[in-house]
C-alpha cells in the first residue's frame, strides 16, 4: 500500500522533469520538453541594447522573411512551436497585439521552432496569426539569439527597436497588458 504513493510521487517527478527540459536537453522535433518562464517583459535600457542578430528564412507558407526587411519599425519576434502549450495559449494575445498595433508601424515575425511543418502549419490555419512565421525546424535562428534566449526557452517574445536592437524580452507566455505596453514604449521611442 505504502507503495502507491511513492509510486505516484515518482512518476509525477519524472513527468515535471520532461515538461521543463534544461538547456542540455532541447526538443527535438515532436519533442514536447521546454524551458518555462513567468511571461514577464524586461525592457532593456537604449544604451545597452545589442543589436540583434540576422534573421531569415523561409516561412511556413514557403515565402522568405528577415528582420533586415523589417528595419526601421518596431518588430515582436516570438518563438513558438504548435507541441508547445503556452505558445498555443498565447497566441490570441500575440495575434490581438499585432493587429491593434499594426497601423502604429509595428510589426509582428513568428519563429517556428523544432517543429513538424504539418503541425505547425495546422496550427496557423487554426490561429490565423496574421503575420509570417519562419520554420526554423533546426533551431538556428534561436541559436542565433543566445545569451538573450536560452535555446530551448518556448515561448520566447523579443521586441526590436527601430535601430535594430533587442529593446525588450519574455521569457514564457507573455500576459496581454504586460507586451502592449512594452511594444508602446518602444513604440514612443525617437
Amino acid at each position: 500500500m505504502r507503495a502507491r504513493p511513492l509510486a505516484a510521487l515518482a512518476l509525477l517527478a519524472v513527468l515535471a522533469a520532461g515538461c521543463a527540459g534544461s538547456q542540455a536537453s532541447a526538443p527535438q522535433s515532436g519533442d514536447t520538453r521546454f524551458v518555462a518562464g513567468d511571461g514577464k517583459v524586461t525592457v532593456f535600457e537604449a544604451a545597452g541594447r545589442r543589436p540583434a542578430p540576422a534573421v531569415e528564412g523561409e516561412t511556413l507558407d514557403g515565402g522568405t522573411a528577415s528582420l533586415a526587411a523589417h528595419r526601421g519599425k518596431v518588430v515582436v519576434l516570438n518563438f513558438w512551436a504548435s507541441w508547445c502549450a503556452p505558445c498555443r495559449a498565447e497566441a490570441p494575445v500575440l495575434k490581438d497585439i499585432a493587429a491593434r498595433t499594426k497601423a502604429d508601424g509595428v510589426e509582428f515575425l513568428g519563429v517556428d521552432f523544432k517543429d513538424d511543418r504539418s503541425q505547425a502549419l495546422a496550427f496557423e490555419r487554426t490561429e490565423q496569426p496574421g503575420y509570417p512565421s519562419i520554420y526554423d525546424q533546426p533551431g538556428k535562428v534561436a541559436l542565433a539569439f543566445q545569451g538573450t534566449v536560452p535555446p530551448a526557452a518556448i515561448p520566447s517574445t523579443l521586441i526590436i527597436d527601430r535601430q535594430g536592437r533587442i529593446a525588450a524580452r519574455a521569457l514564457g507566455a507573455v500576459k496581454y497588458g504586460d507586451l502592449l505596453a512594452a511594444v508602446e514604449k518602444i513604440g514612443d521611442e525617437k
